[in-house]
């Protein structure tokens, strides 16, 4: 079987629009969220986000192309080109040439469309004539290819909440059994508009810690009141390793397992059966018993269901060992980026095990006794060895990656 292996890293985060930034201020502890600036949130019950701050696509697109295209496309053509900038493949367009790209979102273009209907209605401007192509899903994999020149299959999924993880799994499948060697390989949401806070709203699902936007994402924590939505972009450099060995490629980290299944059980609410199935099978794949694992990325979104069965599921899978696990939340900080969540949480699973340093989770200051689990809540120095990312969608989608410090 061939091996996967992470060699080049771009994130466009609420915590900063480069790798190194958003890194850095996982490490500081600091929360993305803030009041909602995208659009008028009056009357919502839930005015806050991750929104991107200073982020400026004239660095990575054209104007022309910045105008003919959906935000969430303008975020991960930033994150792509990072990635393959940070692996050394950018100017190398033989390397580029017969790669693939699989990026996924849950809600695609759904700002752009709201904003060009209320331009349409109010004050009865045209209807753009790339407004539909520019926000179908697949376009932001389609772009990407179009902009770097990658002839492989250019993919777009969507999963709800699991896209990005599912993005990243499918396209490890394409290495180690469709004769790639290199994939790009991630997820991008814009969805911070009032349609989005609207309907989140409407379902119960989004926090309402409006005056104190920073404490708002809280996952694990006893006083949560659901989840804090953001957006973004993360793309993975996915590369066979003999490939990355020969060219001399730096690697963060191998991608050992990629397990999927659905809970089959409801719209909204998750199982933990499904879940622990996910996590068994990535488990499975990558040779790798429950014992030996070190660190989970949870899903935790931050509401109150979502975090009881993610707990349930992990001790379903490590049983007595749980409380030995280190587990942390990623959210707490980021916001929940959709289908961008977790691919960003994929790259900062591979930076943990490549820096030797586990992510904390903020808030957390009362623990649910429901959620018992071993929870990092500062910066943890310490080697890890293998480590699982979790991804869990509406519809009971779940995706789990299992990474590994690599060695020839």
């Amino acid at each position: 079987m061939k091996r996967v292996v992470i060699t080049g890293i771009g994130l466009v985060t609420p915590l900063g629009n480069h790798t190194r930034t958003t890194w850095d201020n996982v490490l500081k502890q600091v929360s993305g969220v803030g009041p909602v600036t995208r659009c008028d949130t009056s009357g919502l019950p839930g005015r806050i986000a991750g929104e991107l701050k200073g982020f400026d696509p004239q660095q990575y697109l054209s104007r022309k192309d910045i105008l003919r295209l959906d935000p969430f496309v303008h975020y991960a053509a930033a994150a792509a080109e990072m990635a393959c900038e940070d692996t050394g493949l950018l100017n190398s367009p033989l390397s580029l040439e017969s790669a693939g790209v699989v990026i996924g979102s849950s809600r695609g273009g759904l700002s752009g469309i709201e904003k060009a209907l209320q331009k349409h209605l109010t004050g009865g401007k045209p209807f753009s004539a790339y407004l539909m192509s520019s926000t179908t899903i697949n376009m932001a994999s389609s772009y990407i290819s179009m902009k770097l020149g990658t002839k492989g299959p250019a993919v777009g999924i969507s999963t709800a909440c699991a896209s990005g993880t599912n993005a990243i799994g499918e396209a490890s499948r394409m290495i180690r059994c469709g004769g790639m060697d290199v994939v790009l390989a991630g997820g991008a949401d814009a969805p911070i508009c009032r349609l989005s806070l609207g309907g989140y709203g409407a379902s119960g699902s989004l926090s309402a810690r409006n005056d104190d936007p920073e404490k708002a994402s809280r996952p694990f924590d006893r006083d949560r009141d659901g989840f804090v939505i953001a957006e973004g972009a993360g793309v993975l450099v996915l590369e066979e390793s003999g490939h990355a060995l020969k060219r001399g490629a730096r690697i963060y980290a191998e991608l050992a397992g990629y397990g999927t299944s659905s809970d089959a059980y409801h719209q909204t609410r998750p199982d933990s059966r499904g879940e622990a199935e996910a996590i068994r099978k990535a488990l499975h794949e990558a040779g790798i018993l429950p014992e030996e694992v070190d660190y989970v990325n949870a899903h935790a979104p931050s509401t109150l269901l979502g975090d009881r069965e993610e707990s349930r599921a992990l001790h379903k899978v490590f049983g007595d060992r749980t409380r030995h696990v280190h587990v942390s939340a990623c959210k707490s900080l980021l916001g929940h980026m959709l289908g961008a969540a977790g691919a960003v949480e994929a790259a900062i699973t591979a930076m943990s095990i490549y820096k030797g340093v586990m992510p904390p989770t903020i808030n957390l200051e009362n623990p649910d006794p429901e959620c018992d689990l071993n929870h990092v809540t500062s910066p943890l120095n310490r080697d890890v060895n293998i480590a699982v990312s979790n991804s869990f969608g509406f519809g009971g989608v779940n995706a789990v990656l299992v990474f590994k410090k690599f060695y020839e």
